[in-house]
């Protein structure tokens, strides 16, 4: 080994062509080949798909999900973030029989709102087809604070 140092040629260039861009299309095809039964859509079912035999009260049951999708209808008046987002709803119980029971808060006890929330809450539940009837408890333990929020809801209000 010798103790002169490493030489390096230097090239001068006007420019540099851009090197071709990725595509899904290249990765896919090159992963799954031509024969391939595989598409680059392939989860678009799967992740589409309800599970199967779920009970209709259960959650990811067609009457839970419509009791949830209800909720999410319902706006606070004083901030634009549907009920259910906001973090209001603490629990929902739907019975086999089709009886909805909605465990909720509100974010102060001096909301405006107090008074008419809630009734507006069981009318939209109760309107929920297959729901029989419609109950809505309200509780203050746990006080709602911001963390309760859900991303979306964060993300909307600018907290993310």
């Amino acid at each position: 080994m010798t103790d002169e140092p490493e030489k390096f040629s230097v090239e001068e260039v006007e420019s540099v062509e851009q090197p071709r861009r990725a595509r899904v299309d290249d990765a896919a095809g090159a992963s799954a080949g031509p024969d391939s039964k595989h598409k680059p859509d392939y989860l678009e079912g799967f992740l589409k798909e309800k599970p199967q035999g779920v009970a209709p009260g259960e959650p990811g049951g067609a009457l839970y999900d419509g009791v949830i999708a209800a909720l999410r209808e319902i706006y606070d008046p004083e901030i634009p973030v549907n009920i259910y987002d906001l973090g209001l709803i603490y629990g929902v119980d739907v019975s086999n029989d089709g009886d909805a029971r909605v465990t909720m808060t509100l974010t102060t006890p001096h909301c405006p709102v107090a008074e008419s929330m809630p009734g507006e809450v069981e009318l939209r539940i109760g309107s929920v087809p297959g729901v029989r009837d419609a109950e809505v408890a309200i509780v203050w333990d746990p006080p709602w604070d911001p963390s309760k929020m859900s991303d979306d809801a964060k993300l909307e209000l600018g907290m993310l």
